[in-house]
């Protein structure tokens, strides 16, 4: 059965400028900020969240389908990802729309700057279940216009559709009953620690209290892995050490995918944990959110060099 992927799809811009963002801020100028810099590296990637999760669900071998919304410009996604084996009847291009787009601009201290423009993804409301495919295994709902979200939370709900809650770009935009109506019968509600305080912050809900609401909850730390609560205990997992860190971005994207594929699969949690820690390392080590590659075998065999047991 599928996994249907649902948020973002956008191209990322990412700018490389080669000094330091600190050296050119005057403090007492704050207040009348006026910066401009020279960049020699530019790179155009494709990325968003559904992309990205569907990507690491078909690098593993699951089948994934996209339910997302795209301009003009992003026609080019339907190729690219059905030459991966991703259903995309759910792939809406918009006419008149450009796709959503990331702009960054980072310095040789690793700060970034980001801007972003919503585009085709502010109209992904008009999509439902109904458009992607029959009966889905579960629907990862991640970032999106909030309409869109809600409304794939409200009829994964009446049809008994398990979904993943993964609000993170959007907390900002979401209120304390916004929050609660996501988590509540959700399958997975995940974000990393800070959103977690975020959540908590807003619904008075920590981990523990929103496993009241949903069957797991899963928080994510970086570099010191993640925590996996279930009604039947918490898992602490630890991270899989990357060969080299380039890029973290879309990191926790791949970590959710493979969380999925692995609970889909009959995995308990811990080894779920690990296979979805050893997926977001993969894309610490290259640049751009889906460049890094692996076969299932590959992926086996850094599983075992990691962890010292079968992946499955």
């Amino acid at each position: 059965m599928t996994v249907v992927a649902s948020g973002s799809i956008a191209f990322d811009y990412i700018f490389t400028f080669q000094g330091r963002f600190r050296d050119h801020i005057v403090p007492d100028k704050a207040h009348v900020l006026n910066l401009s810099f020279l960049v020699d590296v530019m790179r155009k990637r494709r990325g968003g969240v559904a992309t990205n999760y569907a990507y690491t669900l078909a690098l593993l071998g699951h089948p994934s389908a996209m339910l997302a919304t795209v301009g003009e410009d992003g026609a080019e996604f339907r190729e690219w990802l059905e030459g991966l084996g991703v259903d995309c009847r759910g792939l809406r291009v918009l006419p008149g729309e450009h796709t959503a787009s990331g702009y960054t601009i980072h310095d040789l201290d690793d700060n970034a700057i980001w801007m972003y423009y919503g585009g085709a993804m502010t109209h992904a409301a008009q999509l439902g279940l109904a458009d992607t495919v029959p009966n889905p295994e579960a629907v990862i709902v991640g970032p999106n216009a909030p309409a869109a979200m809600f409304r794939l939370v409200r009829e994964c709900r009446e049809a008994g559709v398990r979904w993943v809650f993964d609000p993170s770009h959007q907390l900002p935009h979401m209120t304390a009953a916004d929050l609660e109506e996501g988590c509540r019968g959700a399958w997975i509600v995940i974000g990393n620690d800070y959103e977690m305080e975020l959540m908590r912050q807003r619904t008075g809900h920590g981990p523990r209290e929103l496993l009241g609401l949903a069957e797991i909850v899963v928080t994510t730390y970086g570099r010191e892995g993640s925590q996996i609560a279930t009604r039947d205990g918490e898992f602490r997992i630890p991270p899989a050490p990357p060969r080299r860190e380039v890029d973290p971005v879309g990191a926790g994207d791949a970590y959710r995918a493979g969380l999925v594929y692995g609970l889909l699969n009959g995995l308990g949690p811990e080894r779920a944990g690990r296979i979805a820690a050893l997926a977001a390392t993969y894309v610490i080590e290259q640049s751009g959110t889906v460049e890094h590659r692996y076969t299932r075998e590959e992926f086996a065999t850094r599983y075992r060099e990691t962890f010292g047991e079968e992946p499955w």
